[in-house]
């Protein structure tokens, strides 16, 4: 089988995002030889295109259809469209399978250079010690093994280099960062946010955004231009494709393998350690090995589980690094089926086809079953909401001729809020190998098995009436909610498949993502997670897997690994 010998590896890193990327750019940074195993194209400036007119396509984006032909799960995420659709994965090429009562959309699959870090929301919020220690507030599954204090500094690390824009709220629960200064309000925004807090005590805020508001880095501030899933010429929001892998590569340490579909790691079985990773060239559709040191895994959560459960040996015979039982449950995704919406006055406000879009808009703080005090009765846990205003032509106006255009110039300003609420670890959502299906390189693919619980049920039905009676203390118009099931679309926050613990026998992973089996394997995404708060997780994310480094790197100065 042809190998990759063309140089020497310290350490094999499997996928190129958030995690990825920062894993490069910190060992290679500290003098390792890295390489990049990345499944898709190399992504460059040349494909960004935000600032292009619809009109310029060759279908005006007005065809759905046609994408819909190869990515018929992708479509479902709004960004994936005429512009960027060859980003994601071909879902006839790659599928997946799922019980026929249990839908679920796997969406945000990319194959290019940054993977979801070119179309992630960038909402970027820091876990709290609650979050860390919820099993011991209220009772439910286990604790992480670490704490606050352990990940604050790599919080401090992480913030500075990306550039989150946000206020400091003073909230125990949703700790502040090191922050830009926030994105401005809008004046209807502005409105929400005091009324909330008089009437309701509730906390509204800017969202707290990986987009610049002063320059870093030689990356330039945010020109509000809009659709940052498009790509940014600027830079101003963080994608690994120009930030953590352009750090890592300029070392001279790190070497990119683009197209590389990870099938498995290679074992040496006698002394219980990685040696390296079996890949599938995309272009030629041959298999290659590749060797080193260390293993790496930064896939995405099922991704990653899926090369460890392919990865099965007659030591491991029902997956890699899983004599625990564990690895592929506890699957978790935020719910994201319950919130509303309602008219407000314009303030003046206009609308327009071509004036300035902010990148985000507001955050409510979870507000259910905070530390000290009284338990919320209906459900564990909590949610937040995101959400944004906007000023819109009325298109619905009656009439005709002059009458018609005075009615469409008449702006119709709007609130909408969304909630992002915590899953909680079942051992029944999960996923594994489907023994009867295999992709176009040959790898067998996953059966995916999620469905909301009584509890998440209770909680989607809180957002929608939460988001009605904060939208009616606020005074707007028309307020419209809703609470739906969350199949089959749940928030692209995967986690919790590979979790972290202090006891090997209800774990994978210890507190940087080592694998407790085979001390030279580490999974450094989101399927770490204990739990999956409600705060989006990829802030977290690059915090955990940087503190992971640097005790990898701790590790291998003392021949640890």
């Amino acid at each position: 089988m042809p190998q990759d010998k063309n140089h020497s590896f310290d350490v094999i890193v499997v996928g190129s995002g958030a995690s990825g990327g920062w894993v490069c750019k910190r060992l290679a940074e500290a003098g390792q030889k890295v390489a990049l195993l990345e499944a898709g194209r190399p992504q460059s400036d040349k494909n960004f295109t935000e600032h292009k007119p619809a009109f310029e396509l060759k279908y005006r984006n007005k065809a759905p259809e046609l994408i819909r032909n190869t990515r018929p799960i992708q479509i479902n995420f709004a960004v994936c469209n005429e512009y960027t659709y060859d980003w994601f994965v071909n879902d006839l090429e790659e599928p997946y399978t799922t019980p026929a009562d249990k839908p679920f959309n796997w969406m945000g699959r990319l194959r290019i250079t940054g993977g979801r870090t070119n179309v992630w929301g960038r909402v970027s919020l820091r876990f709290s010690d609650g979050d860390f220690k919820a099993a011991s507030l209220d009772g439910f599954g286990e604790n992480w093994p670490l704490a606050y204090k352990d990940i604050e500094p790599y919080y401090d690390l992480v913030e500075k280099y990306v550039g989150i824009a946000g206020s400091t709220e003073g909230l125990e629960h949703l700790p502040d960062g090191q922050f830009q200064p926030p994105v401005p309000l809008t004046c209807q925004e502005t409105l929400f946010r005091n009324r909330v807090k008089e009437k309701l005590g509730r906390t509204v805020m800017s969202s707290r955004t990986a987009n610049l508001t002063k320059p870093i880095n030689g990356r330039g501030p945010c020109h509000f231009c809009g659709p940052c899933e498009r790509g940014c010429m600027t830079h101003s929001y963080f994608n690994s494709a120009f930030t953590t892998v352009p750090d890592a590569l300029v070392t001279g340490n790190c070497t990119l393998i683009s197209n590389a579909m990870a099938y498995k790691v290679l074992m040496d079985a006698g002394r219980n350690r990685a040696r390296g990773v079996l890949y599938i060239d995309r272009n030629s559709r041959q298999a290659r090995e590749i060797h080193a040191r260390v293993v790496i895994l930064c896939a995405q959560s099922q991704e990653s589980v899926r090369i460890l459960l392919n990865s099965a040996t007659p030591q491991y015979s029902n997956g890699l690094a899983n004599s625990s039982g564990v690895l592929g449950h506890y699957l978790t995704a935020h719910v994201r089926s319950g919130g509303g919406s309602g008219e407000f006055p314009a303030f003046g406000a206009k609308p327009s086809l071509g004036g300035p879009r902010k990148p985000l808009g507001i955050y409510i703080a979870r507000f259910r079953n905070l530390p000290n005090s009284p338990p919320y009765k209906k459900f564990l846990r909590g949610f937040g909401y995101e959400g944004e205003s906007s000023t819109e032509f009325n298109w619905e106006a009656p009439g005709f001729g002059d009458a018609y255009k005075k009615g469409l110039l008449a702006p119709r300003t709007s609130i909408h809020i969304t909630g992002f609420g915590e899953v909680l670890p079942r051992w029944d959502n999960f996923v594994e190998l489907d023994p009867a299906v295999k992709d176009v390189y040959g790898i067998p693919v996953l059966k995916i098995h999620m469905s909301d619980g009584e509890n998440e049920r209770a909680m989607i039905q809180d957002m929608g009436e939460s988001a009605g009676e904060m939208l009616e203390a606020a005074g707007a118009k028309n307020i419209r909610t809703y609470a739906h099931p969350s199949a089959p679309r749940w928030a692209l926050h995967e986690a919790g498949i590979a979790r972290m613990g202090a006891d090997p026998k209800k774990s994978v992973l210890n507190q940087f993502q080592q694998t407790h089996d085979i001390k030279n394997l580490f999974v450094m995404d989101a399927s770490g997670f204990t739990s999956n708060p409600c705060q989006n997780p990829t802030l977290t994310i690059m915090a955990l897997c940087v503190r992971s480094c640097d005790y990898l790197m701790s590790e291998l100065k003392r021949n640890a690994i």
